[in-house]
């Protein structure tokens, strides 16, 4: 009766290690993408949760508004509209640029120490009232389609 050997060899070790090292070099990377690519989502939805904000505020107040406080009513005499400044997990920065009686114009961007910082490809969203979307990478390159297409 011969005995088998238990185990694996050193060598079996190390074939292994290294090709699981590979495989995490490659998976690390796409997921790391995906995840900024869906939370560009938050900073589109937050600007489309605004349009309709303006939209309602313009048809109690016959303007629109650039001022955004969530601890304040909506009021026509102040021009403000309750609406968070921020996305809802708190990725994004909403502000709104310009507004009048004719139009508005918002922005988000990644807010501080928010993981959409590192996201080169879709840093900054824009749309205003006339539903013109735009999109700018970190470097203030135009990125409309991939940014709002995706």
């Amino acid at each position: 009766m011969s005995l088998r050997p238990q185990g694996m060899t050193l060598i079996e070790f190390v074939v292994v290690v290294a090709i699981v090292g590979m495989l995490a070099s490659i998976a690390i990377p796409s997921y790391r993408d995906y995840v900024l690519r869906s939370n560009r989502t938050e900073g589109r939805a937050a600007l489309l949760a605004l349009a309709t904000a303006q939209e309602k505020f313009y048809l109690q107040c016959n303007t629109y508004t650039t001022v955004l406080n969530p601890n304040a009513a909506t009021d026509c005499a102040t021009g403000n509209l309750r609406l968070p400044t921020t996305s809802e997990r708190g990725y994004y920065n909403l502000t709104v640029t310009a507004a009048d009686a004719t139009g508005w114009i918002a922005e988000s961007e990644p807010a501080s120490g928010s993981p959409q910082l590192e996201d080169v490809k879709c840093q900054w969203f824009g749309l205003t009232s006339t539903a013109a979307k735009s999109a700018k990478t970190s470097a203030g390159a135009a990125n409309n389609g991939e940014c709002w297409g995706k």
